[in-house]
């Protein structure tokens, strides 16, 4: 069973609003924290969001706190990002990620594991 999959990515216009999914398989959807992270050759890779999925708990990268919303579906082993308000500067390679070692930080560690990514463009 592959451990993440996320859903095909969009092109958006600025200001608009797109929604990712990432399926977490069963072994992998346990009391763990899972995220979305996002790269650009000139930014390079930066966490954007990560939930604790026993208690709930959420952070953010301050860029986006206030537009973007991850949450989860606990039934369905599913991790969403709701992203609104889209800019430019958010268009990126965004990959779910689980197994991070420090939730609160947003931080990868040496258990985590990577979906394929998925492409977010959005245009001005």
């Amino acid at each position: 069973q592959v451990p993440l999959v996320e859903s095909v990515g969009d092109s958006v216009q600025a200001g608009g609003s797109l929604r990712l999914s990432c399926a977490v398989s069963s072994t992998t959807y346990t009391n763990n924290c899972v995220g979305w992270f996002r790269q650009t050759p000139g930014r390079g890779r930066e966490g954007v969001a990560t939930i604790a999925i026993g208690s709930g708990n959420t952070y953010y990268l301050d860029d986006v706190r206030g537009r973007f919303t991850i949450s989860q579906d606990k039934a369905k082993n599913m991790v969403y990002l709701q992203m609104n308000s889209l800019k430019p500067e958010d268009a990126a390679m965004y990959f779910c990620a689980a197994g991070l070692s420090r939730c609160w930080a947003l931080s990868v560690g040496g258990s985590t594991v990577w979906g394929q990514g998925t492409q977010v463009t959005v245009s001005s």
